[in-house]
């Protein structure tokens, strides 16, 4: 292993920062921060330290070093903000058997209840209450009814904002608020041009679908000054994007992914502090200039796997039994019946359809997929693995709109019935009812939002001019209101 003199003296620098450091944090992975409280680590986030996910097509885009692997196995505490397997890892849980997993108070409670029934030792984290951890952490956490959830973590007066891959869902002020409170505020948040979801559309005439976003690769750092700026934060970290894609089947998706030194471009803030992605920060002392150190983990090696490494033969089809499974798993989801005509799986070159509306809609899907990966996500109800892991091919049949499956595909089926076993119409609006009681106001505001950034997004292009005139007032008025 040869090793370059600038990085072997930024490796010293870096032990005798940390060995000076006694309450600080790291970030490191992908959407990991380790949290030290007198040198020992506490909490960390979730920690994905080995291995692959989306059925083999992510792979970690830098290696997580010895030191904060140990650190991250360590910890008493760890705490998962949702399912995605680049955040609730299955080729890393195993290693935290014996630890405490700290989870967001969400209805229905899925991931609690898989935990539990995996042998896990689980505790449910209070909706917006501060948990002291240690005598200088102490942690709160909020769940929304995206199935997402975000951490605040106090270390020793230094407030950590962790947002991973969540969008302010009626949230934003009350953490906001929290924020002015503090002199250092750290937003870990995701970043990028976009990959991190279904990109691999096609529409009928089989001709691929451009990424608009993720195409024209504008520059990332005006969008982490203008989120980070709406917090009124003092720092920020690109975070929850570290990844890259390793399946042949997949690595077309490379060119769409941000790079760390692409974060930088755009931004230019004079009260936001941009910072690296793996750093170690320390929390001791002053509020000082200058707190933190770059951790320079290497690049993970470019291995290149076949679909049929992780199981997945595009030319197996489906049998009898496989038929009964797909069609329940989606017939079983009211909504789809409300707006879509069809879903054809096409596997191993056969198509089966699946007929949902009992009027024409002029709208369907086809999947085209491995036999072994689909019946997993069906089995499994983790059919958003599908989608972000961006080996299935996906055809857009009549008009949809830009934005794709959202709003009526990917929260419906991936967010409501997979993850909170909501199929129902009635039981979304119990399920909504539950997250409304938390805190009324802001679920009415935040719905309302969503609503008008839904038809902002149904009729303007995301490439045009007005699109971007819409994205700054819309941060312009987070910032001004928040």
């Amino acid at each position: 292993m040869v090793r370059t003199l600038g990085e072997i003296r930024g490796f010293f620098y870096l032990l005798l920062y940390i060995h000076v450091m006694k309450t600080f944090f790291e970030t490191i992975g992908n959407a990991t921060v380790v949290c030290y409280d007198e040198g020992k680590p506490i909490i960390t986030t979730d920690p994905w330290i080995q291995g692959g996910c989306y059925f083999g097509s992510w792979a970690l885009s830098h290696e997580v070093p010895e030191q904060q692997r140990q650190a991250i196995l360590d910890c008493p505490y760890i705490w998962f903000s949702h399912g995605h397997p680049d955040h609730l890892n299955p080729d890393s849980i195993n290693k935290f058997m014996d630890k405490t997993i700290l989870l967001s108070d969400h209805v229905n409670g899925r991931i609690d209840k898989d935990l539990t029934a995996m042998g896990f030792k689980t505790k449910i984290l209070p909706n917006r209450e501060w948990v002291q951890l240690s005598d200088k952490i102490r942690v709160l956490t909020i769940a929304d009814y995206f199935q997402d959830a975000i951490i605040l973590i106090d270390i020793n007066g230094r407030l950590l904002i962790n947002t991973n891959d969540a969008l302010d869902r009626g949230w934003g002020r009350y953490v906001r608020k929290i924020i002015s409170n503090y002199k250092t505020s750290v937003l870990l948040s995701l970043f990028g041009y976009g990959d991190a979801d279904m990109i691999h559309f096609y529409d009928e005439d089989g001709k691929f679908i451009e990424p608009k976003a993720a195409s024209k690769r504008n520059p990332v750092g005006v969008t982490i000054q203008a989120v980070s700026e709406s917090y009124g934060v003092t720092h920020c970290i690109p975070f929850s994007s570290m990844h890259r894609y390793q399946r042949t089947d997949s690595l077309w998706a490379n060119k769409y992914a941000t790079e760390l030194d692409a974060y930088q471009n755009g931004f230019n803030s004079s009260s936001v502090q941009l910072l690296p992605a793996f750093i170690a920060f320390d929390c001791e002392g002053e509020h000082q200039q200058k707190q933190w150190t770059t951790i320079n983990p290497k690049s993970t090696e470019a291995i290149i796997f076949k679909p049929e490494d992780f199981n997945d033969n595009w030319s197996d089809i489906l049998t009898a039994k496989d038929i009964e499974k797909v069609e329940h798993y989606f017939k079983k989801i009211e909504h789809l019946h409300s707006f879509l005509d069809f879903i054809c799986l096409r596997v191993g070159g056969k198509d089966h359809v699946i007929s949902l509306s009992k009027t024409k809609k002029n709208l369907g899907l086809t999947f085209e997929v491995p036999r072994h990966s689909l019946m997993i996500a069906v089995k499994h109800e983790i059919f958003d693995d599908l989608l972000i892991g961006n080996f299935m091919k996906t055809t857009l049949h009549g008009q949809w709109p830009e934005s794709g499956l959202y709003p009526d595909f990917t929260p419906y089926v991936a967010r409501y019935a997979d993850n909170a076993y909501v199929t129902t119409y009635e039981q979304l609006d119990k399920y909504m009812k539950e997250y409304r009681k938390r805190a009324p106001v802001e679920f009415f505001l935040s719905s309302l939002e969503q609503k008008t950034v839904d038809l902002f997004r149904k009729n303007v292009s995301g490439g045009s001019p007005l699109f971007a005139i819409g994205r700054k007032a819309y941060w312009y008025t987070k910032r001004v209101f928040k």
